[in-house]
């Protein structure tokens, strides 16, 4: 069982990816954590992770949000959670 995490966070207020975003992913404790590439990306959060439910924690540059939470469960195979924010608004979803 193979399981690895990538991520996208993309700027809708702007229209552009949302460059140098902190990203952390949680389970018990801090597993990891990356800053998104100039295209919003982070290509490889994690490989080789466990089953279970984790939590990953996006810091995006917003006068409202100063984190926002999402708490996924992963069982095998590779998870794009792809993240689009504005100021005051944001979704997610299970990307490919």
């Amino acid at each position: 069982m193979t399981i690895s995490l990538s991520t996208h966070v993309l700027d809708t207020e702007r229209g552009r990816p949302a460059s140098g975003v902190r990203v952390e992913l949680w389970r018990e404790d801090l597993v990891t954590a990356a800053e998104t590439d100039a295209d919003g990306r982070i290509a490889e959060l994690a490989a080789d992770l466990e089953p279970g439910v984790y939590r990953l924690f996006f810091r995006p540059p917003s006068p409202f949000f100063k984190g926002i939470g999402v708490e996924v469960e992963l069982d095998d195979g590779h998870y794009h959670i792809p993240l689009l924010v504005s100021s005051y608004g944001c979704t997610t979803y299970r990307g490919s």
